[in-house]
């Protein structure tokens, strides 16, 4: 097939959209399938990458959200390559610039378009005036009003299907997690690798250290795993959290660690490419995050799949990933998180909890993921065949059975 990819996010910007966008493109291409991506222009990327199907379109920051773009002109372009590309299917990755342009590329077209929620606006609209412009009922609305005669659209969770079943969306809609790519998360390093990145961070071999690895928005609540260290070293005075990553929080989190008294005990790593992230799983023992607007928690599979315990915040998604100790924890009050991170420093990995883990982990595959999305574009392209063999027949039978004059 020949797949448009629309979207106002991909790399070099860093962000669980990004991430899931290029899981979907690589695993793609690896079944054959060719993809093209259309996107907005980034002052660290070239304009076009020809040779890798990636497109750019004319874009400034968006408003109160300056590292993330938004499209200003282009639709016309997009619609000649994507007459050269001949493409079958449209998937669209944003509500925004690369969204409506990607709606009118298949409706001139005359091919199925399809959609991820990936985002639950709700958690973010104190981005935009602090909340005062837009309130959840105008998200609902606008939503409902983007997916209107959506050939179909992607749920990556329960959570996000619930959403949409509230904002009263039409469209046909499947649950399909995101997956991950597992042979760039199950791949090992070496132990003196892992001790030269530890080193790098001031670490020993055996100094136990939690990870968090998001972008450092409010709305992921890493102050709450700041706030929880104190606790946590009066059961483990020797341990370490590294946070990774980087973003609007970043001054409040540093602010924070330093009332606290933890710049001995926290510090922040800052941006880490996506090429490179793998890394601090391996160096890591257990992986945290009290973040509760995740809609599809793409670092807890990677976690996992780098073989990381997890303590998270409870959700929805969390309630299905983790069917297993082995697995990880999730809470709700600092105290279960304090227990749950002592927990897992304490453990002892055997070999049957890998074991448990390594089972979880074809649940979430790229493969599994992209052979589920593909089956989703077939069903969408028969649904638009019947509903264009059905108007023909009822304009034929019209034709036939006029009354004489």
């Amino acid at each position: 097939m020949n797949i448009g990819i629309f979207t106002d996010t991909y790399f070099p910007q860093v962000s669980g959209v990004a991430t899931s966008i290029k899981t979907l493109r690589d695993e793609l291409i690896a079944q054959g399938h060719h993809v093209y991506i259309f996107t907005t222009t980034d002052p660290k990327a070239k304009h076009d990458d020809v040779e890798n199907g990636i497109y750019r379109f004319a874009s400034i920051p968006f408003v109160s959200f300056s590292d993330r773009r938004i499209a200003i002109r282009g639709a016309f372009r997009a619609i000649r390559l994507a007459k050269k590309f001949k493409l079958d299917v449209v998937h669209n990755q944003t509500e925004f610039s690369l969204g409506v342009m990607g709606k009118t590329v298949a409706h001139h077209l005359h091919i199925p378009c399809l959609h991820t929620y990936h985002t639950m606006y709700q958690d973010y609209l104190h981005y935009i005036a602090n909340g005062h412009v837009l309130k959840p009922n105008d998200v609902a609305r606008l939503a409902h009003l983007y997916l209107k005669n959506m050939s179909g659209v992607i749920a990556p969770s329960e959570r996000v299907l619930e959403t949409l079943k509230d904002y009263d969306i039409e469209s046909p809609i499947r649950v399909i997690p995101t997956g991950i790519n597992l042979r760039v998360y199950s791949k090992r390093d070496s132990k003196e690798a892992i001790q030269r990145l530890r080193a790098q961070h001031g670490y020993g071999a055996d100094t136990p250290v939690l990870l968090s690895l998001s972008r450092l928005a409010y709305e992921k609540n890493i102050h709450a795993l700041i706030d929880a260290m104190p606790d946590i070293l009066a059961k483990r005075p020797d341990a370490q959290l590294l946070i990774v990553g980087d973003g609007p929080a970043r001054q409040t989190l540093e602010r924070q660690t330093r009332q606290l008294n933890l710049t001995d005990h926290v510090q922040f790593a800052g941006e880490v490419s996506n090429d490179q992230v793998y890394h601090y799983y391996q160096m890591a023992d257990v992986f945290v995050s009290a973040s509760d607007s995740e809609s599809q928690g793409l670092t807890y599979d990677e976690a996992l799949a780098s073989d990381l315990p997890i303590v998270v915040m409870r959700s929805e998604y969390t309630d299905e990933l983790i069917d297993d100790p082995a697995i990880g924890t999730s809470f709700q009050k600092k105290a279960d998180l304090v227990n749950g991170v002592v927990y897992y420093l304490s453990k002892v990995v055997t070999t049957e909890s890998r074991l448990k883990r390594q089972q979880k982990l074809h649940e979430i595959s790229a493969e599994v993921f992209v052979h589920r999305v593909v089956r989703f574009y077939q069903d969408c392209q028969q649904e638009m065949a019947a509903d264009d063999e059905a108007a023909q027949n009822t304009k034929t039978r019209r034709l036939f059975h006029r009354p004489r004059s």
